[in-house]
C-alpha cells in the first residue's frame, strides 16, 4: 500500500488540473496565435505562468486504483501488476486466469 499522503496529494492535482484545465487551454492557445501582438502573447505566457503549478496535466501521476502503487500501472485497468495479479489469482477479474506451474 501507498503512502497515504503521497495518494492524496495525487488526488489534490487532479481536483486542481479539472479546475484550471479551461483557463489553461485557453492561454495555451493565446500564446501560440501567430495573429496576436507579441506582446500579447508575452502577457498570455505570464498570466500561465502564474496558474498554480500543480493545475498541469504533466503534474499528475498514474497510481493504482486499488493500492496506490505509481509503478507498474496499466491504464486499461487502471491497476498496478501486484494488484491485477492478486484479484486474477482470486478470480475477481473475468475472464483471467492466474498461470502457475
Amino acid at each position: 500500500m501507498a503512502k497515504k499522503s503521497a495518494v492524496e496529494k495525487n488526488k489534490r492535482r487532479a481536483r486542481l488540473v479539472k479546475r484550471y484545465a479551461q483557463k489553461r487551454a485557453e492561454l495555451k492557445a493565446l500564446t501560440t496565435d501567430q495573429s496576436l501582438s507579441m506582446e500579447e502573447r508575452f502577457k498570455a505566457q505570464l498570466k500561465l505562468a502564474e496558474l498554480p503549478r500543480n493545475s498541469s496535466k504533466t503534474r499528475l501521476r498514474n497510481r493504482c486504483q486499488v493500492s496506490g502503487r505509481p509503478r507498474g500501472f496499466y491504464r486499461k485497468l487502471k491497476m498496478s501488476r501486484i494488484a491485477l495479479r492478486e484479484l486474477g489469482s482470486k478470480g475477481l477479474i473475468p475472464g483471467m486466469v492466474k498461470s502457475s506451474w
